[in-house]
């Protein structure tokens, strides 16, 4: 009897948790009746497991646990947030935070700065990439990542005292300041031919079309006749400044995005709300398999409205929208409440939320899946997954070995110990990697645990592994032995065969530990395919009308 009371408890408590979520208006049917059963399911199994369980159980983190398997079933941008992930949560949103402004990562056991952001208090304090934090305010920090982040997080204003390692010169103490940390959505913009200017945006956050028009304005006066916006690896942001960002290239009144969800209020049509900037000036738009959210909007409506080219890989296939509600105790919940369509009718969200290539990207879609829609001038595109490119550039795929020397971050280490044989990098553009340098890091890799296969190898060791399971192994052992003996690799032959691209990541680590981001992003136009694309296209201004007619 006790038992049927204590159930009756629960369920009078799930339904005035659930009636008040509808605010008692709900009608009484048959999916409500479902909901409260299954909460009352939920909390008297909550209750028996804490009670019973052999062991003790951390009530958050097993909440949290079932809250995230429940959001997991849905898609990956719906997501609960506790209170203490809030912060994250807003730098996420708005680009700011107080702190030092500098990368700080855990690497072998290190806190170590990997990229001060210029202009801000690490970088004009005078910490570099490789510093090891080993101090804060007098605190020990080495090797405790948490406590390291903690403390040069806090109130703008107020000074640390920062004690770091340097390799090859010791340790050396700074004095930097804790500020707000207004991240740029524009990194660099700059001329990369005689008329054709590039604008690198890596965010929209508050403002960030403002940086986009004052670097267009700014380029012009530089002599661009032509413009590249580079959208590559942009995660997006807010919808309102993919609105503005596209006003800068069409016309007032012109369609931009339609959201469309469950409920009327998610049902929007958002148009450009004021003057261009420039309607005729030609463009291309880069982007990546990386490219997300506010940057497909973008590159989509550049595209749908055959104002500009887009060049470079299919785009992430993210076309939806989240709203950050507010929960109980000061927690928060973004969940998906719409999807967006491009001016042209297309939704770009990629058919598959799992299931992606290595590198984030869609994959293939089945013709099938996807329905045909028409530009401004009728050329046709297309929707289930991504913007596809105008003109498509293949991604280049590093050799296997320059994956391994990537992944054990041999870059960033062997810098730390080689960068006080360099002389000062007194220009980007005539800074090479010579084969001396090549050679000392070919013979230090080499000496370095780090693991790497080709595909081959890759394949072998799976066909190793069903053999095994199916116990078919011991009759082809002899033959498995001998594919491995000749696929065995020399470590300093591989990298010797990668020589071109680990000079050109060479010269990129080098150069951004002068120069920081904006070093590194120039050093990698020197061999960047989307970019040479773009200016063969920029220069030949036929095959950029032609390109935009479908012809």
């Amino acid at each position: 009897m006790a038992k049927v009371k204590f159930k009756k408890r629960y369920l009078a408590l799930s339904a005035v948790m659930v009636f008040g979520l509808w605010s008692f208006t709900a009608p009484q049917n048959d999916k409500y009746f479902e909901i409260l059963k299954n909460l009352d399911i939920f909390a008297t199994m909550f209750k028996e497991v804490n009670a019973k369980y052999v062991d003790d159980i951390n009530p958050n983190t097993f909440m949290r646990n079932g809250i995230d398997g429940m959001l997991s079933k849905l898609d990956p941008y719906t997501n609960y947030y506790s209170e203490d992930e809030i912060e994250d949560v807003r730098t996420e949103n708005t680009g700011e935070y107080g702190g030092i402004g500098a990368q700080v990562v855990f690497l072998d056991g290190k806190v170590m700065i990997v990229m001060p952001d210029k202009g801000f208090s690490a970088d004009k304090a005078g910490l570099k990439r490789g510093d090891e934090i080993i101090s804060i305010d007098g605190l020990d920090v080495k090797g405790k990542f948490d406590r390291a982040s903690e403390y040069i997080k806090g109130q703008a204003s107020k000074k640390v005292a920062i004690e770091v390692l340097r390799e090859n010169v010791g340790k050396l103490s700074f004095t930097v300041g804790l500020e707000k940390i207004d991240l740029p959505n524009v990194p660099y913009f700059g001329m990369v031919s005689t008329d054709v200017g590039l604008i690198k945006q890596t965010g929209f956050t508050p403002d960030a079309s403002k940086e986009v028009k004052a670097a267009l304005r700014e380029l012009k006066k530089q002599g661009a006749s032509k413009i590249i916006l580079d959208l590559r690896g942009n995660p997006g942001g807010l919808l309102s400044e993919a609105v503005n960002i596209s006003n800068i290239f069409i016309p007032k009144g012109e369609l931009v995005v339609t959201t469309k969800g469950k409920l009327e209020e998610t049902n929007a049509t958002y148009k450009t709300l004021n003057t261009s900037t420039d309607e005729e000036i030609p463009l291309v738009v880069l982007t990546s398999s990386m490219s997300a959210s506010a940057a497909e909007i973008v590159a989509g409506v550049m595209q749908d409205y055959d104002r500009g080219v887009v060049i470079g890989q299919k785009s992430y296939g993210k076309g939806l929208v989240q709203q950050t509600l507010p929960l109980s105790y000061n927690s928060q919940m973004k969940v998906t409440i719409a999807k967006y369509y491009t001016p042209s009718g297309r939704c770009i969200q990629a058919l598959d939320y799992t299931h992606r290539n290595e590198d984030g990207s869609v994959g293939k879609v089945a013709d099938s899946l996807k329905t045909l829609f028409r530009t401004k001038n009728g050329r046709p595109v297309y929707d289930g997954g991504g913007i596809d490119p105008d003109i498509l550039v293949d991604r280049k795929d590093y050799a296997p070995v320059t994956k391994g020397i990537l992944s054990e971050n041999l870059l960033l280490k062997f810098g730390n110990a080689y960068a006080v044989k360099l002389d000062s990098i007194t220009s980007i553009k005539d800074f090479k990697i010579t084969d001396q340098i090549f050679n000392d890091f070919k013979n230090w890799a080499s000496s370095q645990e780090f693991d790497y296969s080709s595909p081959l190898e890759i394949q072998l060791r799976k066909l190793k592994e069903v053999a095994e399971e199916t116990g078919g192994l011991e009759n082809i052992s002899t033959e498995l032995s001998a594919l491995e003996a000749k696929m065995a690799h020399s470590r300093s032959n591989d990298i010797e065969l990668a020589k071109t691209e680990i000079k050109q990541l060479l010269k990129e680590e080098f150069v951004m530990r002068t120069y920081l981001e904006e070093g590194r992003l120039l050093a990698s136009f020197e061999n960047d395919l989307d970019l040479s694309k773009a200016l063969e296209l920029l220069s030949n201004q036929s095959l950029y009308e032609r390109t935009l007619a479908g012809n």
